[in-house]
């Protein structure tokens, strides 16, 4: 799941994981705020220290989805580069980094739902980098040119409404050959891991 802050990739994302018995990655982001102790006040007005934890969360999704063997659903992939280019000074050698291109080729092997912007699901949480709605519509802008230039094939979600989108997301993955009720736990982990190229990314 890709997309702004505040489009839902979290609930979507939770149902993927319980309708289908996949493996979730949560959001990276937060863990490292508190591994940083650091508030989102300071990150707004310490240039080094929100590179630094640019930089961070960049890396350790990558660490993230590369560890689970197999299918699984992530809640969001390279979203937070769109944010660096708002309020950090590292866009420019994260883009020289080929952790970068090989990573986006990695995206390219999975399904991925953009999810697009509503105002009434811009709700605060006291980790969001933006709550005003046009730094909701600059950050999906900065994704749909993500996908763009990476040539990410997506799958728009573009209604409000959890049922139709529970529906399309339904209909794309059966299509993809994913089976409702998937193993979890332990009979999972026994399973024979397939190949990075075969399940669902993000």
């Amino acid at each position: 799941m890709v997309g702004a802050h505040a489009t839902g990739k979290t609930t979507l994302a939770r149902w993927v994981r319980d309708h289908y018995g996949v493996p979730m990655i949560a959001e990276v982001a937060r863990g490292v705020l508190a591994e940083m102790e650091a508030r989102l006040d300071t990150l707004r007005t310490d240039i080094e220290l929100v590179n630094r934890y640019q930089r961070e969360v960049f890396h350790r999704q990558i660490e993230a989805e590369q560890k689970v063997a197999g299918t699984f659903v992530s809640d969001r992939a390279f979203c937070n580069l769109a944010y660096a280019a708002h309020h950090s000074t590292i866009l420019g050698d994260v883009f020289r980094d080929r952790r970068l291109a090989d990573y986006m080729g990695w995206v390219r092997h999975g399904i991925v739902f953009f999810l697009r912007p509503h105002r009434e699901l811009v709700v605060a949480d006291g980790v969001r980098a933006g709550l005003e709605w046009e730094e909701v519509v600059r950050i999906d802008g900065m994704v749909k040119l993500m996908l763009e230039v990476f040539d990410v094939p997506y799958i728009p979600v573009q209604s409000l409404s959890m049922q139709e989108r529970v529906r399309l997301v339904q209909r794309v993955l059966d299509l993809a050959g994913l089976e409702p009720g998937a193993r979890t736990g332990e009979a999972a982990a026994a399973a024979p891991a397939k190949a990075p190229a075969d399940g669902l990314r993000n």
